[in-house]
């Protein structure tokens, strides 16, 4: 394994859970946005660190537990953009 690759997919799930918890924190639109970009990193820079595959869509492709982590950081953007609009 390239130890750049797994840096940066370090960087990303710290990037994922930091702006995680600012949105959670604090819901408005920019935190949403940024849960959001966030989660979209974290799905392209998890391959050294996917954990087990959990649904195979193909012999190469599947869902894995790293994914999982995307799909709530986009649950929380969403979250979080309704509650800032709501408050607004």
């Amino acid at each position: 394994m390239e130890y750049a690759t797994f840096f940066y997919s370090l960087v990303a799930l710290c990037l994922l859970v930091a702006a995680s918890t600012w949105c959670l924190a604090r819901p408005h639109l920019l935190s949403s946005l940024s849960a959001a970009a966030t989660s979209v990193l974290w799905i392209l820079l998890n391959g050294p660190v996917e954990g087990q595959v959990l649904y195979s869509v193909t012999a190469h492709h599947g869902l894995t537990e790293a994914d999982l982590l995307a799909a709530a950081g986009m649950g929380i953007a969403v979250w979080g953009y309704r509650v800032g609009v709501r408050d607004r």
